[in-house]
């Protein structure tokens, strides 16, 4: 239930051929029953589920009314690394952070240690980057980004670090120096306003799977969240693949609210998601669905046709 992805670039090309038609069966309800506060970032490692989060004591307020991200108070609060069974009993909690940076963001595994940004709640702050040993659940502060990273995702085969800011407005990629320290940033700005990606999937050859949500304005004064999935090529600096999912959580979340793990087992398709609040109507739930696709309508027999113009439109031969 709880394995690894593969890596191997097909949970891209999954993504991809998805439609609004996708099927989501929900086949696993895992509830925890410990203090999980607001999730941010989910990974598997070592048989166990990782779950990143962030215990707010005093939300950011805005400066002045502005509704600029970046222009509110640093808040209080404490960041936490949740370590979970695969029967979801609490294995550890371990602390991340120091003082204005206390909001952990999505986490990612791929071989070695899983990255953890933990940054200010706001944008255009800062953020410190550790790295987590899985096995021995050893922390260690590697470095600090002039940022709030939205979510950190390691391609250990090309020796680099892919991540996003508030949002993922702005995606970066580092080249890891032993493993573990990054250097050479390439920053590029994120060319869809679809999604504000809040997770990030290493998938293989420079391709990272993104989910996240948009608060859009409803008709009666309310907000709606839209969530999906897209996919990023980084080496090619494009989006390849954006698609809308309409499924939500027991406390009305769009199930891409937060953290998420695509994976594949026995030819099957499941994803993993924790959309909910410890205080939300039914706690936080690690919720897996099993994705399908229906199969794609034929166009009708001749609807293919060519087009011929009149005769007397068609260009005259020589």
């Amino acid at each position: 239930m709880w394995s690894e992805p593969p890596r191997d670039g097909s949970l891209s090309a999954e993504v991809a051929s998805w439609t609004r038609r996708t099927r989501f069966e929900l086949v696993h309800r895992l509830p925890l029953r410990f203090p999980t506060h607001h999730p941010q970032g989910m990974a598997f490692a070592d048989g166990k589920i990782f779950l990143s989060t962030v215990e707010v004591h005093e939300r950011p307020a805005p400066i002045g009314g502005s509704d600029d991200p970046a222009r509110r108070t640093p808040g209080r609060g404490r960041g936490h690394v949740l370590v979970i069974g695969p029967d979801g009993t609490l294995a550890a909690d371990l602390v991340v952070g120091d003082g204005d940076a206390y909001h952990p963001s999505g986490i990612d595994y791929a071989g070695g240690p899983l990255w953890v940004p933990v940054g200010e709640y706001r944008a255009n702050s800062r953020s410190l980057v550790y790295t987590l040993d899985p096995h021995t659940l050893e922390l260690t502060e590697r470095f600090e980004v002039d940022d709030h990273l939205t979510w950190l995702a390691p391609d250990l085969d090309a020796g680099a670090l892919y991540g996003a800011g508030w949002g993922s407005r702005r995606f970066y990629r580092w080249t890891l120096a032993g493993g573990a320290t990054a250097r050479d940033c390439e920053a590029w700005d994120n060319p869809s306003w679809h999604l504000d990606a809040q997770e990030g999937q290493y998938d293989g050859s420079g391709r990272i799977i993104c989910a996240g949500i948009s608060e859009l304005p409803d008709a009666h004064g309310g907000t709606y969240e839209l969530g999906g999935v897209s996919t990023v090529h980084f080496d090619e600096r494009r989006i390849t693949a954006d698609v809308p999912v309409p499924l939500f959580s027991a406390a009305g979340h769009s199930v891409f609210r937060n953290p998420f793990v695509l994976t594949r087992e026995g030819g099957e398709v499941l994803l993993h998601v924790a959309p909910d609040d410890g205080e939300d109507v039914h706690g936080t739930e690690i919720l897996t669905y099993r994705v399908t696709n229906p199969p794609r309508p034929t166009p009708p027999q001749g609807a293919l046709k060519a087009i011929t113009a009149p005769e007397h439109q068609r260009p005259a031969t020589a």
